[in-house]
């Protein structure tokens, strides 16, 4: 399904919908989508004004400035938003990056880890008291069906002892981005705060740009012309259907009293230990997630308590 069909009859009209990445691919398409169910929409970009550009035509959205590899960044954004928002209903993680050359953030640690979970944790984190008070509000972070590649590391998360391998860091940022679901749902879930986690599908975005010709032809990935295959029998779909089961996780009635659950294909994945869909056990488990937090924690100085 597509976004589109997925939020047919939606009606958003209220609330207050905040979008990482939303400038862009998947972003972009889960934006517009939401934007016309009625929601008010924040999109924090590291360019504002090509991210304004990119959303022009959009009723409703409003562009913030944002580095999500930047802490201090995170929190002056996090500041100004409280003060201008009571609430926040629905918050889509969706900003990220994929198999780069190693690179770090200004406290070491390594890049996929920094962007793709720990900027989102501080972000969450910061905006805790607006997803309470939104009384039921939901939090939808895109891992990946690349969680597949591999557990995180909890003794060497940023590649310190181990050597290098952007797959390997892509895929532990995907894994900790399911776990984070599960752990965030713990703390959310009396509140009226649900977390998802998502694989969209492989879809040819901007975030791919990194990999090379050679390494999308071993994907089976593109046609000789360079066009993407579309092919959703082999998880190969358009950016409105890889949009649809982030705006299902955003806004399914079904969903009211589910959470902590890893989606694919608008519905909530099968738990499977080898290859193929599904979700592998240890990016669902529990004490791996809680494992996760504590260490996210004592790196960020933020943490959730379980009430």
């Amino acid at each position: 399904m597509t976004a589109e069909e997925v939020a047919r009859g939606v009606d958003l009209a209220g609330q207050v919908a905040l979008v990482t990445g939303g400038s862009s691919g998947l972003g972009l398409e889960t934006v517009r989508v939401l934007a016309a169910c009625g929601a008010r929409i924040c999109v924090p970009a590291i360019d504002p004004l090509v991210a304004r550009a990119a959303l022009r035509g959009i009723d409703g959205v409003e562009v913030w400035s944002l580095n999500l590899i930047d802490g201090v960044s995170i929190k002056t954004f996090a500041t100004a938003f409280l003060e201008r928002q009571s609430r926040l209903d629905i918050l889509v993680l969706n900003a990220g990056v994929m198999a780069r050359p190693l690179f770090r953030d200004q406290e070491g640690h390594e890049g996929h880890f920094s962007i793709n979970y720990l900027g989102h944790f501080r972000l969450t984190a910061l905006l805790w008291p607006a997803l309470i008070a939104a009384a039921k509000s939901r939090v939808v972070i895109l891992s990946s069906r690349g969680h597949q590649i591999c557990d995180v590391d909890l003794d060497d998360l940023d590649f310190v002892r181990r050597p290098y391998d952007k797959w390997m860091a892509y895929g532990q940022s995907k894994t900790a981005n399911a776990l984070f679901a599960v752990a965030l749902d713990t703390r959310g879930r009396r509140h009226g705060v649900r977390a998802f986690s998502v694989h969209p599908g492989m879809i040819m975005t901007p975030g791919i740009r990194h990999l090379s010709r050679s390494e999308l032809d071993a994907f089976d990935a593109v046609a000789p012309d360079g066009s993407p295959i579309i092919d959703p029998a082999r998880d190969m779909k358009t950016v409105g259907q890889g949009a649809g089961t982030t705006v299902w996780c955003a806004t399914a009635a079904v969903l009211d009293s589910i959470g902590g659950v890893y989606c694919e294909n608008c519905d909530v994945a099968l738990v499977e230990p080898s290859e193929g869909f599904g979700v592998r056990p240890y990016a669902i488990n529990l004490e791996r997630a809680e494992k996760l937090w504590r260490a996210s924690a004592r790196l960020t100085g933020l943490d959730i308590a379980i009430t």
